[in-house]
């Protein structure tokens, strides 16, 4: 294992923080409902949203990072000012407030297993949703660390509030420790991001940062320079309205068209259910309407971007023949770019992927690179020109009742963060 760049850079021992103190941060966080919502036109999606970011704000402050404050749009920015005798480059670290709307993320009660044994976790208030290392394999690395998870009948939001804990928990350590030193970093929390706004609004010009490293990844030591370019698919289908009890030959059913059309898509690949790696894939969402209109809204994923230009032909040819079987329908296709894969970007700015790897490694960790089959916050941020690849954080099968993180697994991304900073403060 590599010598940290600070003495005493583990800082829990140094300190002598109980475990449980990131833990309940993070706990804290959970509990407040920041669900977003992709049927909202008001940015951010949802006002429930500030309730955190606010918190944060205040908690910021209270450890001294004066400029902490909320915008109009729900983003939160900080500076943690520099305290190297020289010039130092300044980098940001981000992670999303909001949790996905996929599942409920009201009342969530966030629950302590210290020292896990193993066994099946058992959710009490769903006594069906079982935990086990068969359904969540790796979990077998972490057999006697404190995992923490839901109740059972909602998400518990690890995905990003791990993120957020972390962030917060790195703040509090360097505005106690004038011994580490580090550059200026800027802090960004975003809303949104889980229905693909996480930037919409962001001031980069505020920001300042010549770097980002976004808290939103996984298992411990992964690092992710490497995500799906996706597009989203609007299908909406015409057909021709009757009262049904005079519609002979002359109705024509859109509900019927759009269900044929989903029936015809493919069953056995380019679906999310079948699969994996660098495969892509595309895949309806949400389906809605009436006899005289129906809409079916589908995404398209690919690590080529110009896969997505396939899919999109798939699409149309499987319409254009239910539609050649159903005289009097009409259909019209709209396609909008949501984000593209970041290695474009990053492949232009190796240092910033090679100090999270350096980081990583001086963590005492072994380096897990693999592409993201989603996107983040820094995919985004990357194009609009802040290469910005994403941290693990622990989070584990997010989106859902079963979610998960590991206590440990969030300290060691607080220590990989730790030696980026001062990464960057000895080469900036």
């Amino acid at each position: 294992m590599a010598d940290p760049i600070f003495p005493n850079a583990h800082y829990l021992a140094v300190m002598g923080l109980p475990m449980p103190s990131i833990a309940e941060r993070f706990m804290r966080y959970a509990r407040i409902d920041t669900q977003s919502d992709p049927r909202s036109a008001t940015f951010p999606s949802t006002e429930k949203q500030k309730d955190l970011s606010r918190l944060l704000v205040q908690e910021l402050q209270g450890m001294g990072v004066t400029d902490a404050a909320m915008d109009d749009w729900g983003y939160v920015y900080a500076t943690i000012p520099s305290n190297s005798q020289r010039p130092v480059q300044a980098i940001c670290f981000c992670a999303h407030v909001d949790t996905s709307p996929d599942c409920s993320g009201t009342g969530v009660k966030p629950i302590l297993h210290r020292a896990w044994d193993g066994s099946p976790i058992v959710l009490p208030d769903d006594p069906s949703q079982v935990i086990t290392t068969d359904g969540h394999p790796y979990l077998l690395e972490r057999i006697g660390d404190d995992i923490i998870t839901a109740s059972g009948t909602t998400l518990l939001g690890a995905d990003d509030k791990a993120g957020v804990a972390v962030i917060m928990e790195f703040a509090a350590l360097l505005m106690s420790r004038t011994d580490i030193v580090h550059g200026p970093i800027r802090i960004l929390f975003t809303p949104d991001e889980e229905i693909g706004r996480g930037v919409d609004k962001v001031d980069l010009v505020r920001l300042g940062a010549v770097a980002c490293y976004t808290l939103d990844g996984s298992e411990r030591g992964s690092l992710e320079d490497e995500n799906f370019s996706a597009d989203s698919l609007e299908l909406v289908i015409q057909g021709v309205s009757a009262h049904p009890g005079f519609a002979k030959g002359k109705m024509v059913n859109a509900i019927k068209a759009a269900a044929a059309f989903v029936e015809a898509l493919p069953k056995a690949g380019l679906s999310p259910e079948t699969t994996e790696g660098l495969e892509g894939f595309l895949h309806p969402v949400h389906i809605s309407g009436t006899a005289e209109v129906a809409t079916v809204e589908l995404i398209l994923r690919d690590f080529r971007t110009a896969r997505l230009d396939h899919y999109e032909e798939l699409a149309s040819r499987l319409m254009q023949e239910v539609a050649y079987g159903m005289e009097g329908i009409s259909y019209v296709i709209t396609r909008r770019e949501q984000y593209r894969n970041m290695k474009e970007v990053l492949d232009r700015y190796p240092e910033v992927t090679a100090r999270a790897e350096e980081a990583i490694r001086r963590a005492g960790m072994t380096v897990r690179k693999h592409p993201v089959r989603g996107g983040t916050d820094g995919s985004r941020l990357s194009f609009m020109g802040l290469p910005s690849p994403n941290l693990f954080t622990g989070e584990m099968a997010f989106h859902s009742r079963q979610e998960y993180v590991s206590v440990q697994d969030m300290l060691k991304a607080v220590d990989t963060i730790v030696e980026l900073a001062g990464i960057w403060a000895r080469v900036s």
